[in-house]
């Protein structure tokens, strides 16, 4: 199981929001290149970025500490934020992102998605984010009525190469990831999924990557900077 060590972006600063609250921002690097090297060094071998202002805009805004992060770091790459267009697709692509998360469109514009992942297969990935099973999107902002079970069963065919999963009350909260909610996504698709949202301890990868639904990986921010979970440890723990 990989551990994707998360870097969000809000105003060209590494930043870790509560639940999703762009006013309860917390702001851990002001060198978003330099944050990225550091868990490079420690030896991860992922890395998950989310433009949070671009989320919020629908197009890219912290493009600047993204392509200094890409141009720093030489370990696969996976973006989230702003990407609603093929466009905006093929450029951070070509800037050598190695995925892209599609999230809002994955609701609002599927065809885009499986357009996206037939056109760059193994790079596109969607992130399926929700409250109470019911997915939210333009970053949290707008609840709507699809079931996160029903809108990843949608893609099983398009080739996406990941499923993103946030439980959003979980997210910044340090209280642990929804597991079973998780597990019960991972069994009725045939897509890897990775978790996200409460991953705050050694103990809470181990509980998912035993829980038996074989999970591509898992993503931890806010615990990784407070030092609740020490990375090189989750990584050789996860080895």
């Amino acid at each position: 199981m990989i551990l994707y060590p998360a870097i969000d972006l809000k105003d060209g600063q590494a930043v870790r929001l509560v639940r999703g609250e762009m006013d309860q921002a917390t702001v851990f690097s002001d060198d978003p290149a330099a944050q990225a090297m550091e868990f490079v060094r420690a030896g991860c071998e992922w890395l998950h970025l989310v433009d949070l202002n671009g989320a919020f805009a629908g197009e890219p805004v912290n493009a600047t500490p993204v392509e200094a992060i890409l141009k720093a770091c030489n370990i696969p790459t996976q973006l989230g934020g702003g990407i609603r267009d093929m466009a905006t697709i093929e450029r951070w692509l070509d800037k050598g992102l190695q995925r892209v998360i599609l999230g809002t469109v994955a609701v609002e514009n599927p065809d885009l998605v499986r357009e996206a992942a037939k056109a760059f297969p193994g790079h596109v990935a969607v992130g399926i984010d929700a409250r109470g099973g019911k997915v939210a999107t333009k970053g949290w902002a707008e609840e709507t009525d699809v079931e996160l079970t029903d809108l990843a069963k949608s893609f099983e065919d398009a080739g996406v190469a990941a499923i993103i999963y946030t439980d959003i009350n979980r997210d910044g909260a340090m209280q642990g990831p929804n597991i079973e909610a998780t597990a019960a996504l991972a069994r009725s698709v045939s897509i890897p999924v990775i978790a996200s949202g409460g991953v705050s301890s050694l103990e809470d990868l181990i509980a998912l990557r035993e829980c038996g639904a074989g999970l591509n990986g898992a993503i931890s921010g806010r615990a990784l900077y407070d030092g609740a979970l020490d990375l090189a440890d989750a990584l050789k723990a996860l080895k």
